[in-house]
């Protein structure tokens, strides 16, 4: 059915206009003022802005993890996304060192199909780059349409992989036009102070923060972006949480590297201190990297005022407190890393950011959902309002105030990071490929509606250009 949203103010990456937006087949096909057409429903967006929904480019859905798997599967957590204003999710795939990439993507395929109500892509997992992998890889590009590989730099003996894996990545990226993404930790010296913390007898949550210091998430996207420099290549550096990783990414834009970085909503709203929580409560708040110092808050906000950092990811990961952050009740090693955060993504950046002027209206969408589009090979199907791109849209009411809760929220988890955080702005309707999946603030989707998505392959040849020392280039 046709559909115009009339009367709102529609808001891209680039332009902020008044005007009606004409829906057919799932596709905008005319953007004006005072459009009509016939059978066409009329949805009135009076008061509200029109955003392009939002696309978060790391979450972790149904994952293994420390003996545990995640509470949100791609049904809850992509119902969950739908709510906060996210109409697209890239997910990771992990793999085994033991078996085919393409088992990993079959594994994957199967924990979404049926389940998601909104579109989705993956990422794959490399951790070992050897004869099967380099004859695997480029069908798996064109085939599947995976075109972002992801490279742990921590995790020893479970997820990390050595720097030679890291450097063949790189140069495997370039020759087929993926991004690689790494999480940046030094995962050999992490160890090291885990042992050591334990050793000691120190067990409670805070020393997950203390054992993992902002300077070896320095190090690490330093020495990657070394690397990606050396091959030549693209590297996009996840939930980036402190001041020394925000450098490294600076400087490797200022020299013109193809280098990202991607924050989340934690680091730039919760601190190390929540960590110190007494009677087990940090643990809620223990994923990797760790919360930071508070005044690190204010250097990522900047990062992505200035274009260091370009996008905000979710590192959604949803644990339940009772019975699994719980394994790690004498142990902070053995506390299941992450949160829940793929609801509150969109409306936090809108309310901590555009509503409190730290970011305009047109940068909160570039973060939120421009950006990821364009870098991850979706762009300008997903990620913009225009006409030919898909009809993916959130009406939002700037003027509404809600406060976070795990009472309200619709994760599958029993706690919320940002309990009791009052925020301005919240999602009204929320539509995929031009069917409501949030109406009214009621959830009228289904169950197996998301597309899984074959993006393009990455696409920025030559460095960057170099503006400005101050603001590592530009995107």
């Amino acid at each position: 059915m046709k559909k115009i949203i009339k009367n709102g103010t529609v808001v891209t990456a680039a332009d902020t206009y008044f005007g009606d937006i004409l829906i057919d087949d799932g596709v905008i096909v005319m953007i004006g003022v005072d459009l009509d057409a016939e059978d066409a429903e009329v949805v009135d967006a009076s008061g509200c802005y029109v955003f392009p929904g939002g696309v978060d480019p790391h979450t972790h859905l149904d994952m293994p993890f420390g003996g545990t798997v995640t509470k949100d599967d791609f049904e809850t957590g992509t119902i969950a996304a739908a709510y906060g204003g996210t109409t697209t999710i890239i997910d990771f795939c992990l793999t085994s060192k033991d078996a085919p990439l393409s088992k990993a993507v079959e594994t994957w395929h199967a924990k979404s199909k049926g389940k998601a109500v909104i579109d989705y892509g993956f990422h794959l997992m490399i951790g070992d780059v050897n004869d099967d992998v380099l004859f695997e890889l480029p069908q798996i590009i064109e085939e599947e349409g995976i075109t972002s590989l992801k490279v742990f730099m921590a995790y020893k003996n479970v997820l990390q992989a050595d720097d030679g894996t890291l450097f063949k990545t790189l140069l495997m990226a370039k020759e087929h036009g993926s991004l690689v993404m790494v999480h940046a930790e030094n995962g050999d010296v992490i160890a090291y102070l885990i042992d050591k913390a334990l050793e000691e007898g120190n067990t409670e949550p805070v020393y997950h923060a203390l054992t993992r210091p902002p300077v070896l998430e320095g190090e690490a996207t330093g020495r990657a972006a070394n690397l990606t420099e050396l091959a030549d290549s693209q590297l996009y550096v996840v939930h980036v949480t402190c001041a020394e990783a925000v450098m490294k990414i600076a400087e490797a834009r200022n020299k013109g590297l193809r280098v990202y970085g991607e924050t989340c909503p934690q680091y730039l709203m919760l601190d190390q201190s929540y960590l110190e929580k007494p009677d087990f409560e940090g643990a809620k708040y223990v994923w990797s990297p760790p919360l930071r110092e508070k005044w690190n808050q204010d250097v990522l906000w900047d990062a992505l005022l200035n274009g260091q950092l370009q996008t905000v990811g979710s590192d959604q990961c949803s644990f339940d407190f009772k019975g699994q952050k719980e394994l790690g009740l004498n142990d902070f090693s053995k506390i299941p890393n992450g949160g829940p955060m793929i609801e509150d993504r969109f409306s936090i950046l809108y309310s901590e950011g555009a509503h409190k002027g730290r970011i305009s209206l047109n940068k909160f969408v570039d973060v939120i959902s421009t950006a990821s589009a364009k870098l991850f090979g979706l762009f300008p199907k997903k990620g913009t309002i225009a006409i030919g791109s898909d009809a993916d849209i959130v009406i939002f009411d700037p003027h509404a105030q809600r406060t976070i809760s795990a009472e309200t929220h619709h994760m599958n988890v029993d706690y919320n990071a940002f309990e009791g955080m009052q925020i301005t702005g919240e999602p009204v309707s929320v539509l995929v490929r031009g069917e409501f999946i949030i109406r009214d603030k009621q959830f009228v989707g289904t169950p197996g509606y998301g597309q899984y998505l074959h993006r393009k392959r990455f696409n920025q040849p030559g460095k960057l250009p170099i503006k400005d020392k101050t603001a590592g280039g530009v995107f």
